[in-house]
């Protein structure tokens, strides 16, 4: 079975349910810290355990992050809306009750735009909601027991629910990618999905080509990268196919994604809203936000990565792909911004951080922090570059050496004498030294040995030390093979 046989006559139906922690100080009805990394059941509070007679209290800051998201993504805030309770029994969620919105979400419709393969797509969004966070069991199965860390119990979450809309594994991948750079350009989310502060789970359908009723829906779970919830979507897509085919019925369920194995696994019939008995949280008043307080957060938005991408791609003059990679992150985009502009060489600032600078980085989001050569730094060496003073290589290498030293290129030029060689005497003495040194090369070169070229660019570059003008040299070696 294969994708491409699929899709000649099914298409994949592919919605997003995206919950994204809040980097809020405190949590979202408790006065415990929050704070990922701490050691088990450290940060919790009588509200957190589900303490008798403990009563929720929001967290004003929250609310703040939650709208300006919504905002952000072109949604309607709804006022008041309404917090419920929604009944389920598991072991890490003490109360036997999640706090959370159901009919009456803060934030409904919207949609994430992006980019991919140069095309812009928009998927609209059903709702956004606010809910506490359940806590974390942790399973040592070599000893037999499991226990519970309440540390992420009444953690602040949004979730945000996409419509139907997404058709390929490639294009949920993108959609995730685009808003989990929004969450981090407002810095309301870190978006690390390897420490569960942004989880996605994928509800995955398939349907013949031409159809319009939505096919049975199943969810899959634990994905824990952008990479896996591709690999998750399109072995879903397969494995519903191969069902159909063999005239059996696909069963809506909720299915847990296993990496290692590349494959999911039931865990449990899929529950309907009816299964969690929702119903309006008692010990909270309906949320009402007034407009002027959500206008004035609507004008404190900062330029979003979309926006700030087709700003490089009309400004810059940057193609889709470029202007992406630049605004990967807040501190990326700012970097190049701050290099291209006193530069004036868009391309040479662009080309040299993607494939140098951004080299020298594990994290795009956080390796800019303490990174040197900073952008005077960098755009001062760029400028030697700009100006023929140098050649490519002499500025990489000059920038490796920055990395490690934190001095300014002008100080290790001058102390390791790496300035290029663009005097035209010096360049042509060398070229017919060069080509008088070796008679035998330059004859089979006439010959039609046109490979040889590289030859005589190599030996003058080894008489110049690595230092000639590569372009000039160029050009006076043909001027003189020719008049050899």
């Amino acid at each position: 079975m294969s994708l491409e046989e699929f899709s000649k006559s099914h298409e994949i139906v592919i919605g997003l349910e995206v919950h994204a922690q809040l980097t809020t100080d405190f949590k979202l009805m408790s006065p415990a810290s929050n704070r990922f990394g701490k050691s088990p059941n450290s940060s919790v509070s009588s509200v957190c355990t589900g303490m008798p007679g403990a009563l929720p209290v929001l967290n004003q800051k929250a609310i703040e992050m939650a709208v300006k998201t919504a905002l952000a993504l072109h949604c309607k805030i709804q006022s008041p809306n309404v917090f419920s309770r929604k009944h389920y029994f598991y072991p890490d969620l003490p109360k036997g009750y999640q706090i959370s919105q159901y009919d009456l979400p803060y934030a409904k419709s919207g949609r994430v735009e992006f980019y991919l393969e140069g095309q812009k797509r928009s998927v609209g969004l059903q709702r956004i909601h606010m809910e506490e966070d359940a806590g974390k069991n942790l399973h040592f199965g070599d000893q037999g027991i499991s226990l519970v860390d309440l540390n992420r119990s009444s953690v602040p979450l949004i979730e945000i629910v996409s419509e139907p809309e997404l058709r390929s594994a490639d294009e949920a991948g993108a959609y995730l990618r685009a808003l989990r750079r929004v969450l981090r350009y407002l810095e309301v989310c870190d978006g690390n999905m390897e420490e569960g502060n942004f989880r996605c789970d994928a509800n995955v359908s398939i349907r013949k080509q031409g159809e319009t009723r939505l096919g049975t829906r199943v969810e899959l779970k634990n994905i824990n990268s952008f990479r896996n919830l591709e690999r998750a979507i399109q072995n879903e897509a397969l494995r519903q196919w191969d069902l159909l085919k063999q005239d059996k019925l696909v069963v809506q369920e909720t299915r847990s994604w296993d990496a290692n194995e590349n494959l999911s696994r039931s865990m449990r019939s899929k529950e309907e809203a009816a299964d969690y008995r929702y119903f309006p949280e008692p010990d909270l008043l309906p949320l009402s936000l007034s407009d002027d307080w959500i206008e004035n957060r609507r004008k404190a938005l900062p330029e979003l990565p979309l926006d700030r991408m087709e700003r490089f791609m009309k400004d810059f003059e940057r193609s889709a792909y470029d202007a992406e990679v630049l605004t990967s992150s807040k501190q990326l985009a700012d970097y190049f911004e701050e290099i291209a502009l006193p530069l004036k060489d868009y391309s040479l600032a662009s080309n040299f951080i993607q494939t140098t600078v951004l080299a020298s980085l594990q994290d795009v989001e956080k390796g800019l922090e303490d990174f040197y050569p900073d952008a005077p730094a960098l755009t001062e060496l760029l400028q030697e570059l700009k100006q023929g003073k140098l050649s490519l290589n002499m500025a990489k290498e000059v920038f490796e050496e920055m990395k490690t030293s934190r001095q300014p290129a002008s100080k290790i030029i001058s102390e390791k004498g790496l300035s290029q060689v663009n005097d035209d005497s010096i360049l042509r003495s060398c070229v017919k030294t060069v080509i008088q040194n070796h008679p035998a090369q330059l004859e089979q070169f006439k010959a039609g040995k046109d490979k040889l070229f590289g030859f005589f660019m190599g030996q003058c570059q080894k008489e110049l030390k690595g230092k000639g003008n590569p372009a000039t040299l160029k050009a006076l070696l043909e001027e003189e093979l020719k008049q050899s």
